[in-house]
């Protein structure tokens, strides 16, 4: 009787988590920042964005920059075009490609045939993957690498004083929720970033 009920409490506690109401976005995050005379970034700093050539008429890129300008106030950091030291540049881009059982990009000669079983990734359950292979009629499954990338530039010195880029890769193609984790995740830790390229978890609303 208490081993029934402790897997009737597994069961459960699996079930609630793959019901949850957020999600997790995991990110490879690599962030450099350099200093200018000395001097690190203000939290008031002042900035405007800064577009390039085949960005100035793209309608996507007003809706980065205010998910980038919500995120950038995060920091303290104040949008002001007339009175700006800095700049900032994005640069975003989503990627479908077909993923093996492992969510890892296919290459010229996928592996066919493959099962396997073990607890799933952001649901929480637990769950059977078969991965059969383009050659036995079954597709890959299509995944997503989003890339946000973000400099942050002195406007009186031309030199770039933050640099940041995130890249996740999953089975979500909404790629607004997702820009928002991951313009989080790369700003993570600003404006004194440590070392090296690290992971980055950002839970968003499902």
């Amino acid at each position: 009787m208490t081993r029934r009920l402790t897997w009737l409490s597994l069961l459960l506690l699996l079930l609630l988590s793959g019901c949850s109401g957020m999600r997790l976005v995991e990110s490879r995050v690599t962030a450099v920042a350099t200093q200018v005379a000395g001097q690190t970034i203000p939290a008031d700093a002042r900035y405007r964005f800064e577009r390039l050539p085949s960005q100035v008429n793209d309608p996507h890129t007003e809706q980065v920059e205010a998910l980038a300008e919500a995120e950038l106030a995060e920091f303290g950091l104040v949008r002001d075009d007339a009175a700006a030291r800095y700049s900032v540049q994005i640069n975003t881009r989503m990627q479908p490609f077909l993923a093996d059982a492992w969510g890892r990009p296919l290459g010229a000669n996928p592996v066919r045939g493959q099962i396997m079983i073990g607890t799933g990734g952001f649901g929480g359950g637990f769950g059977l993957g078969i991965g059969m292979g383009m050659g036995m009629g079954m597709p890959p499954p299509t995944q997503y690498r989003h890339e946000a990338g973000l400099l942050l530039r002195e406007l009186a010195s031309g030199q770039v004083v933050y640099e940041t880029s995130a890249i996740h890769d999953g089975p979500w193609n909404d790629s607004d929720n997702i820009l928002r984790a991951l313009l989080a995740a790369a700003l993570k830790d600003f404006p004194n970033p440590p070392a090296g390229t690290r992971q980055v978890k950002v839970e968003i609303p499902r």
